[in-house]
Formats: structure tokens, sequence, C-alpha cells
């Protein structure tokens, strides 16, 4: 059973401190007694006071950093954080993956060129496929494209073969970077023994490719991937998120999930899940009502967002 949470101020503190006598008449034996039970009472407010002290960094975004709050037990922590690969790991949607896209539309001759501003509605579509896909349907197929159904849907997938290998092949490169706080963030659950997944729609290879390449291998091999096709439904649906946490052995109302974009919000909450947006270059100007937290990014000392306590004082809510 927690202890009640006591805060003391300096001036609280002081008052329950016995006072030194300065009358000439007191005994050297008088001051030596004095001085055991100041030491006494020094000690037992300290035991006190350590016992009902909360980490600083459970803060929330916006509070002072002179701000304290005791409370009656500390916020537990998640059995899972399950983050989105892209615009949460890497910010990879603008420079990685539609530069990639556009390559291989390249490649093949068929006279399609993705700017950012279309990429910024496409991305409203989860998967590559998909979104490859719906684009061909309204606008028009190539026309070195197939014809029938199955045919056109083998050309997409060969498509989005080599635009994952040209997309892994700038990851290898480090071409992009992790967002600030990310390996923090991970460090910090890993060494809590916490659970940590990726679950996204982009293919297996490409999200192993920024795990392995940009978190290293030692983080790799403790860490679940989800993605691609390992759903049939994918975002908005909350099936990855679902699977994610069959698989890990965790109740989904345990797991905090950082995502960016709308339709992963969805899903995760969906999912029966706490879920943080950090905020990436495509959806920087979105709102997230329904979000649990909504940051511009995780961040790294002294000026981050949001670390693992306060993925745990959500689950309090």
């Amino acid at each position: 059973m927690a202890s009640t949470a006591v805060c003391y101020s300096l001036a609280t503190l002081s008052s329950t401190l016995p006072l030194l006598s300065h009358k000439k008449t007191t005994s050297i034996a008088n001051l030596k007694s004095h001085g055991r039970n100041l030491q006494s009472s020094l000690v037992s407010a300290k035991l006190a006071i350590s016992k009902t002290t909360r980490p600083l960094s459970s803060r929330r975004l916006g509070t002072s950093s002179s701000e304290v709050t005791c409370s009656t037990s500390a916020s537990p922590l998640p059995s899972a954080l399950l983050f989105d690969c892209d615009g949460v790991l890497v910010d990879t949607e603008k420079d990685g993956h539609r530069v990639s896209y556009n390559e291989t539309f390249k490649e093949k001759e068929l006279g399609v060129t993705w700017d950012v501003d279309l990429y910024a509605e496409l991305l409203k579509i989860g998967g590559g496929k998909e979104r490859m896909t719906a684009y061909f349907n309204k606008t028009g197929w190539p026309e070195n494209a197939p014809k029938s159904e199955e045919e056109r849907k083998a050309f997409v997938a060969s498509l989005h073969k080599r635009k994952t290998e040209l997309f892994a092949a700038l990851i290898e490169k480090r071409l992009l970077p992790l967002r600030p706080g990310v390996v923090k963030l991970i460090d910090q659950a890993l060494a809590e023994g916490v659970e940590i997944a990726v679950c996204s729609t982009s293919v297996e290879k490409a999200v192993s490719a920024i795990v392995t390449f940009l978190l290293g291998p030692e983080r790799a091999e403790k860490i679940k991937i989800f993605a691609g096709d390992v759903v049939a439904r994918k975002k908005p649906d909350p099936a990855i998120y679902v699977l994610a946490a069959n698989t890990l052995g965790v109740d989904p109302s345990s797991c905090v999930v950082i995502e960016d974009s709308g339709i992963g919000l969805a899903a995760a909450k969906a999912a029966g899940m706490k879920c943080i947006v950090t905020k990436s270059g495509y959806t920087a100007n979105q709102e997230f009502p329904t979000a649990d937290a909504v940051f511009d990014f995780i961040g790294d000392p002294p000026e981050e967002r949001f670390d693992l306590a306060f993925c745990g004082s959500l689950l309090k809510q």
C-alpha cells in the first residue's frame, strides 16, 4: 500500500527540529544531547522526503522546471512502447519515401512524379502499394502498365519492391537522421524492462533498415517489428496494434503508442491504447484533438519534450 505523500517546505521542516539553547547555564552534556536530537530529526525528515519525491522528468509540456508535484504514488510504467516508423523514428516521407517513389517511376518510364503537396494527400492512404493503386485508379494507369487486375497487382508490387531497395540504400548511407529524443526514450524503456516494438504500414525491409542501421544492432535485437502486410487491414484499422499487444502478451490499455499522423492516431485509439503524437514535417500544421498528448518531437535534454515517466503518467488518466 502506497504511503501518504508529504510535501515539506523549509519553514515546516525547520519548525520540527529542536532548537539549541543559548543560555549560559547550558552544560556540555545538554549540548551533546541537543546535537543527537537534531541529527536524529534531520535523518528522519530526510527519509520521509526521499520516500515521497517524484522525478522532475515526469512534468508535462509547459510546466516550469521549478515546479514539483507531490503525489501519493509514482506513475506506473507502460508495459510496452509502440512506435510508428516513418515520421516518428525518422522524418522519412518527403525526402525519403517520396524521392524513392519518383526514382522508381523514372526508372520504369511511367511519366509520373509525386510532388510534395500531392504526396501529402497520398499519405492519408495507409500502405505504399495501396497508395500507388489508389493514385493510378484515380488518374489513370500508365500506358506500359498491365491491363488485368491481377497483373496490375503484381506490377504495383514490383514497383514497391524497387522503391524499398532505393529507400533502404538511403538509410544505409545514413542520409536521413533519427529524430531528436528517439534514442533517449528507447534506452530509458529498455533499461526499465518495457517492451519496445515498431508498428508500421511500410514493408518490413524498410523498417528493419531504419531500426538496424540507425538504432544499432544491439538495440535492434530487443525491438520487435510489425510491418507491411503482417496484417490484412492497415492503419487507420487497429489490426497492427492489436497484433503487437497480443504477440507481446500485454494488455492494450497498458500500452503507449508514439505516432505522427491522423491514421496512426486513429489506429492506436481504436486498439484501446494511449497515444502521443509527435508532429512530423507533413503533419506539423495538423490538429490531433483525440490524442492523449501532442508534441513537436520527443527531444533530448536540456530541451526534451517528454520521457518514459510522462508516458507512464498517461496510464493514470
